[in-house]
């Protein structure tokens, strides 16, 4: 049951064949390479070929065997590096990709099955390693959830980061573990029934530590600007080896590590006007794996359609996005939040329920926050290909002091909108810690060194500082932040929280039972009703909501029960109406 064999691809990167070891570098403008490996250390150079690959193929260089590449004279970790053991400035070592035996075949179920939870393997548990992960695959198994989609893993400056500042894409990140670690964690999730899903990084390298930039400038395209600096160039001769580097990480962590598909991090930053996009490239190439097809899921605030439409209906041909409009209007809805990109949504429930009945709320609209109409139709496409969440890790540590939804309502209305998620048939994402009310925040947190860290810690302060209320922001480079951030698994035992678990268990198990069908929504006074199959839900978002039930009607879960509340406030039920005392949640079985 191993990976695919990929040992005849020529691949970037350093490749053990079981006797040698062949390095790649793509370095097009270079007069010389060598690689520079093994104690006491031996030179070797790169023979170079017409697409400005350098290679050459070593038999000394055994799995275990540290080494740079010298490029035009300057010593470089190796950009398609498997693993940095002395993070992303040290040298890089030859893995062996079939060291570690796989016992399990991943699970095949669909994306409208798919409950997924986010997770960051550093502060997901006290010790922050693949390995710890890995010892709560059971409770995530038993809580409900079937996906897990990891925050990206690949190598970072410093001792803890996101992993949005990139460096080495190939190397899963040594603060974690090793890259045998890594698939450990994956077997082991799939010998459970759940699958994996990694975040990546194709739109841009982070500030340090990233080396192809300065072994390749042409990789930057100086014309073009994102908001993490000069836009990669996909396009053209110089493309040709940047669309080759990011394919190859991709096929990497799919086929070689057996995750079940990627989460795609701001797609609308990869600028490419090619004949053939590159996430259309991606999208084929991954759709010729071998096994159970792998998703391919885009973070794009633009609302394409044509990101889900089929490559042959002139589509880029992925599986799902990121729908963010249902969050920013539920978020409006319940707190009243009105700046930046929640100056566009009024929060109201006619705006909730069009956005769950066409999967997102703009398809053309203009926006206040773009200044241009953004959006496209897709009320027509599938509803799980639509990622719904009510929290997710840019929401919460995209905010000055990492507050979650729970922190910022009360447990009422976090229970109703959490309802909404699970019943809505959009496929719901939910954040770590999310399913406990958990009391830790999600900060923003880096390790950079000297000047960098000074900067990062100074534009933090300076992006905040006129948000409302805000007097203090979270000083990203401080350990203290990283700390806070990790989740105390301890109020697993602890009221409200284990209430909350267990109201989150409760509502993905009726989940997994509902049939389907696409459901329809519509504003009641003070809520939202939505109507699946034979299922009914009440959610009412502020007390004195009021909405009709049906006659031949079964409850089957309310949110103001002594199950989930330590103080219910029930509503009142006369004359086929229903009264919402405070915020919450009632889900009926309708009896045709």
């Amino acid at each position: 049951m191993g990976a695919h064999d990929r040992s005849g691809d020529e691949l970037l990167g350093a490749t053990w064949n079981g006797s040698g070891t062949t390095f790649r570098v793509g370095a097009p403008g270079a007069a010389a390479v060598s690689v520079v490996y093994g104690e006491p250390e031996a030179e070797h150079a790169l023979n170079r070929s017409e697409d400005g690959i350098w290679a050459v193929t070593v038999e000394d260089a055994v799995p275990g065997t540290s080494y740079r590449v010298r490029v035009d004279g300057e010593l470089y970790p190796d950009p398609a590096s498997r693993f940095q053991p002395e993070g992303v400035h040290g040298s890089s070592q030859v893995i062996d990709p079939g060291s570690y035996v796989w016992q399990n075949e991943p699970p095949s179920f669909p994306l409208d099955k798919a409950v997924i939870y986010e997770l960051h393997v550093g502060t997901f548990t006290g010790e922050g390693t693949f390995s710890a992960a890995r010892s709560q695959l059971e409770y995530l198994r038993d809580l409900g959830v079937n996906t897990i989609e990891l925050m990206p893993v690949h190598d970072f400056p410093g001792r803890w980061n996101w992993g949005y500042d990139p460096a080495a894409h190939f190397a899963p990140s040594r603060a974690y573990g090793r890259p045998d670690d890594l698939k450990a964690f994956v077997d082991a999730a799939h010998a459970l029934g759940l699958k994996v899903l990694l975040d990546v990084v194709y739109n841009h390298f982070g500030p340090a530590g990233a080396y192809l930039p300065a072994i390749m400038p042409q990789v930057l395209d100086g014309t073009r600007q994102t908001e993490w600096g000069p836009a990669l160039a996909f396009e053209g001769k110089p493309g040709l080896l940047v669309r080759r580097f990011f394919l190859e990480n991709a096929l990497m962590w799919l086929d070689e590590y057996r995750f079940d598909g990627l989460r795609l991090d701001a797609t609308f930053a990869i600028i490419d006007n090619s004949e053939e996009h590159w996430l259309a490239q991606l999208a084929r190439e991954v759709a010729n794996l071998p096994g159970e097809p792998r998703w391919l899921i885009a973070e794009d605030p633009r609302n394409m359609r044509d990101l889900l439409l089929p490559r042959e209906e002139g589509g880029y041909g992925l599986h799902g996005v990121w729908a963010d409009d249902f969050h920013h209007t539920v978020r409006v809805r319940l707190t009243g939040d009105d700046f930046s990109y929640f100056r566009d949504f009024h929060g109201t429930d006619e705006e909730i329920a069009r956005t769950v009945n066409r999967n997102w709320l703009f398809e053309g609209q203009y926006s206040l926050n773009s200044r241009r109409p953004r959006g496209t139709p897709a009320a027509e496409l599938p509803a799980e290909r639509f990622v719904y969440c009510i929290q997710n890790h840019d929401q919460t540590g995209n905010r000055p002091n990492g507050e979650r939804l729970h922190h910022a309502v009360d447990l009422p209305a976090y229970c109703a909108a959490t309802a909404l998620l699970l019943f809505a048939s959009q496929t719901p994402l939910l954040f770590m810690g999310q399913e406990w009310a958990t009391s830790a925040p999600f900060l923003y947190f880096t390790d950079h060194e000297g000047e960098l860290g000074e900067q990062v810690s100074a534009g933090r302060a300076r992006e905040f500082a006129d948000f409302p209320g805000q007097e203090e922001v979270a000083d990203p480079q401080e350990p203290g932040t990283f700390e806070r951030s990790k989740l105390r698994w301890e109020e697993l035992r602890q009221e409200p929280h284990a209430a909350v678990h267990r109201y989150y268990r409760d509502l993905l198990q009726l989940r997994s039972s509902l049939p389907r069908d696409r459901g329809v929504a519509e504003a009641t006074s003070g809520g939202v009703r939505v109507r699946r199959g034979g299922f009914e839900l009440l959610v009412a978002f502020e007390g004195g909501a009021t909405a009709k039930v049906a006659a031949s009607s079964t409850l089957v879960l309310c949110s103001e029960s002594d199950r989930y509340q330590p103080t219910p406030v029930p509503p009142t039920v006369a004359e086929g109406a229903i009264r919402f005392a405070r915020p919450g949640a009632r889900i009926y079985r309708v009896d045709d």
